[in-house]
């Protein structure tokens, strides 16, 4: 009886040395759906909170990434694709999924600034010497000038350029909806190629050296500059952009199904700190934080920057311009 008992006990102790270090072992995994031109970015954000998350909690955390056009993201994630959070690029996506049953009605309260810890906007990167001499919007309606820029349909990225563009030509027309829409279809028609993501755009621009001028958000175009050091370009910074907020968001019915809730929040509230902000900024994204910004404030020219709130904002844009049948579609069917 006293060797059964003895058996017992050391069968438990063995147990629980064996299952102990096995749980203690597991490690959390997060996916992020991300849009196309935040590779570089998450890459650093990614390692720096899985050691805040280490020292905080004393476990090990996993984030996979997912990139590409910020709507064909969001679009992926209603599918099916199992995200525990999403960075996109323009709010209007994660509203889609907030329709498709996945994200909080209330998701842009739940953190600061309307839960979109960094921003940027679209800017030119030209080859060097400026061989067109591209200064302005109006310069890319011009005969002979071949702009580069992702599909609107499928890229926030894209959305954002025709958005600033549109912009422009209503200030310079005295608000003159039609010669808005004519400087739309100069423009759109000089464009050789549309890619489905940002990304496909630099390809194309820098790699396959197609166009004169690639416009995509600043972060990217100091983003290229640093990576292509052996080719020469330049950046352009028009007189007038609109600014990209970029959201983030929990993906709540994946997150309560994983448990992943409590680290999902932890990771977005990481963008917000001094640590992620610092990130951000290095990788010339505006930031929020005052001091982070005046710190490097030499990296980040002044500009004027129109919101989307003032051009009607996304709900009333969104049926203008994108929605099916919509101004982008008829300028599209016309450039065929």
């Amino acid at each position: 009886m006293k060797r059964s008992l003895l058996c017992g006990v050391l069968c438990t102790v063995v147990a629980a040395v064996c299952v102990g270090p096995t749980r203690a072992a597991q490690k959390t995994t997060l996916v992020n759906v991300s849009y196309d031109v935040s590779r570089e970015l998450f890459a650093q954000i990614n390692p720096a909170f899985a050691a805040a998350w280490r020292e905080r909690t004393g476990q090990d955390i996993e984030i996979r990434q997912s990139h590409g056009g910020s709507s064909a993201q969001a679009r992926s994630v209603a599918e099916g694709l199992q995200a525990d959070v999403v960075t996109l690029n323009q709010e209007t996506d994660v509203e889609f999924l907030v329709k498709s049953g996945l994200v909080a009605a209330d998701w842009a309260k739940k953190l600061p600034e309307n839960a979109s810890p960094y921003y940027s906007f679209p800017v030119f990167l030209v080859r060097a010497g400026n061989p067109q001499h591209i200064k302005d919007w109006d310069d890319l309606a011009r005969p002979g000038v071949q702009p580069i820029f992702p599909n609107p349909k499928t890229s926030g990225n894209g959305r954002y350029t025709y958005l600033a563009a549109y912009s422009y030509a209503l200030s310079h027309d005295g608000g003159d909806k039609a010669k808005a829409r004519t400087f739309l279809a100069a423009l759109l028609a000089n464009v050789p190629v549309f890619d489905t993501g940002g990304r496909g755009a630099t390809t194309t621009f820098v790699e396959r050296r197609i166009g004169d001028v690639l416009i995509t958000f600043e972060s990217e175009v100091n983003s290229i500059r640093r990576q292509y050091t052996k080719v020469p370009l330049q950046a352009v910074y028009p007189s007038t952009s609109v600014r990209a907020d970029f959201p983030v968001a929990v993906v709540d019915k994946v997150v309560d199904r994983r448990g992943t809730r409590a680290a999902a929040t932890a990771y977005l509230e990481f963008l917000y700190g001094d640590a992620g902000q610092e990130i951000l900024a290095e990788n010339f994204y505006r930031v929020r934080s005052a001091a982070v910004a005046a710190r490097d404030h030499a990296n980040f020219p002044d500009i004027k920057l129109t919101s989307v709130d003032e051009l009607g904002g996304w709900q009333a844009i969104s049926a203008t311009h994108f929605a099916e049948g919509g101004l982008l579609d008829q300028l599209l069917a016309a450039k065929r």
